[in-house]
């Protein structure tokens, strides 16, 4: 996180990271498949698969191994386990580049995830912790998605209103998430989801933030 800007009020670009960034949900089944494995438990259902690639890890694994003996064990081995063996089988989204090259010098980037102590290592894997200038994770709020608290915390840090503010997310709970935060939302990549716009690539999504805060309004050193 950088703070060595000027915090007059100006627009933010939120990010979801799954489903947005990247896909990953290879990674995602990968990594709970091993949590299984490790315990004796058979692998994913198709019907896990959505739950797992929207919730925190604590979540998902009381979802998982709530009827087991060894929710306990399972919750305690998801901080030992290695996670860069599950974040090389993520997969970055066409034009991620690109779109935060445009738009690093003109808006403030930031990141709500529902993602816990992997989202450090995914950004650094992937060369992208300097594009952003806050990151709020499960672990920096009490409440995860879809309470608004994450959007919350990113209003109150820049000193923005929620007009200057857009939100980009693939998800019911990312959906849930804006509407509950009362900010702007972009549906990435699932038409089903109630949104202000609709972006099929990140490409038409540069084109939405452009229209929406004109490229005039850049950032003031």
């Amino acid at each position: 996180m950088n703070n060595e800007f000027n915090l007059k009020k100006k627009q933010v670009v939120v990010f979801d990271c799954d489903g947005v960034l990247f896909d990953s949900k290879l990674s995602n089944i990968n990594y709970y498949n091993h949590l299984l494995s490790k315990f004796g438990l058979p692998p994913l259902k198709e019907e896990d698969v959505e739950f797992i690639h929207m919730h925190t890890a604590d979540e998902c694994i009381y979802y998982l191994f709530s009827n087991s003996p060894y929710l306990q064990d399972a919750l305690k081995y998801r901080w030992e386990m290695p996670i860069n063996q599950f974040i090389k089988d993520m997969v970055m989204e066409d034009g991620l580049i690109d779109l935060l090259t445009f738009l690093k010098p003109i808006y403030h980037i930031a990141m709500a995830t529902n993602r816990s102590n992997s989202i450090p290592e995914v950004l650094s894997y992937f060369r992208l912790e300097n594009f952003f200038d806050l990151v709020i994770s499960s672990l920096d709020v009490t409440n995860p998605k879809p309470d608004p608290e994450c959007i919350i915390k990113i209003l109150e840090f820049f000193k923005v209103t929620k007009e200057e503010v857009i939100y980009i997310g693939d998800s019911k709970i990312d959906e849930q998430t804006a509407i509950n935060a009362g900010i702007k939302f972009i549906s990435y990549k699932n038409p089903s989801l109630q949104a202000e716009f609709h972006a099929g690539s990140l490409y038409e999504v540069k084109e939405i933030i452009n229209k929406l805060f004109p490229i005039h309004s850049t950032k003031q050193n």
